[in-house]
């Protein structure tokens, strides 16, 4: 690549930047009206009281909120610009382009709306389960804004292995092959990455996300075949 080309692509990547910026700052500012909303959902949908311990507390939480809340209604914005920036060095046609993006917003989508509905729940009734009688819960606000957005937008990217397979692969750094041959690795790998992850130590919780990630490698490599990608 010539120093114009790479002169052209470093500008088109600062225009990116600058409209993602724009973007995310537009958008925060507009659901930041509506986060006392989503709390309540969020309450409602983990059974949680709320309570804050400094001043200014509340109002940072529902930024905080809000620009999660963000993150996750721009994905398909975000997962665009990221492959029009892949795109280029690694010479993605516009077919290859749309359907990486098309199946990154599916994949995380998907891994968000699996730990909303399976893993955080079950997780939060476990770790809530030592409560007692001497000992009662008090969640802050900023702690469960914290704690929800992370682990939902963690699913999210995590369910994105079987695409990054597929592109390592289509562009050469690593081989249908090597997924194959290292599979004992790699369930080490997903382990250690679901025991970090996982809001519980529990090993079921554990497998709420463990199992999913494995089968996902599975269908990463499965693509692969299917694609004829070597």
């Amino acid at each position: 690549m010539d120093q114009t080309k790479i002169v052209l692509l470093i500008a088109g990547i600062r225009k990116s930047i600058l409209r993602v910026a724009i973007a995310l700052a537009g958008t925060t500012l507009v659901l930041y009206f509506l986060s006392p909303f989503i709390l309540r959902h969020l309450q409602d949908h983990l059974d949680q009281d709320l309570a804050f311990f400094g001043v200014a507390e509340p109002f940072v939480a529902h930024i905080k909120l809000a620009f999660f809340a963000t993150l996750f209604l721009l994905v398909p914005l975000l997962a665009s610009v990221f492959w029009r920036i892949m795109a280029r060095p690694f010479k993605l046609g516009p077919g290859s382009r749309l359907l990486f993006t098309l199946f990154t917003c599916l994949l995380f989508y998907g891994g968000a709306i699996f730990c909303y509905q399976v893993t955080l729940p079950f997780g939060t009734k476990f770790l809530l389960s030592y409560q007692s009688t001497e000992l009662r819960p008090v969640i802050s606000i900023d702690h469960f804004v914290n704690f929800v957005s992370i682990f939902v937008l963690a699913f999210g990217l995590v369910f994105e292995l079987p695409l990054f397979m597929v592109f390592l692969a289509k562009v050469g750094i690593c081989p249908r092959s090597a997924f194959e041959r290292n599979r004992r690795y790699a369930v080490l790998v997903i382990a250690i990455v679901a025991a970090v992850l996982t809001p519980t130590p529990d090993v079921f919780n554990m497998a709420l996300m463990g199992v999913p990630l494995y089968l996902l490698y599975e269908m990463g490599i499965v693509a692969l075949r299917l694609m004829k990608i070597c």
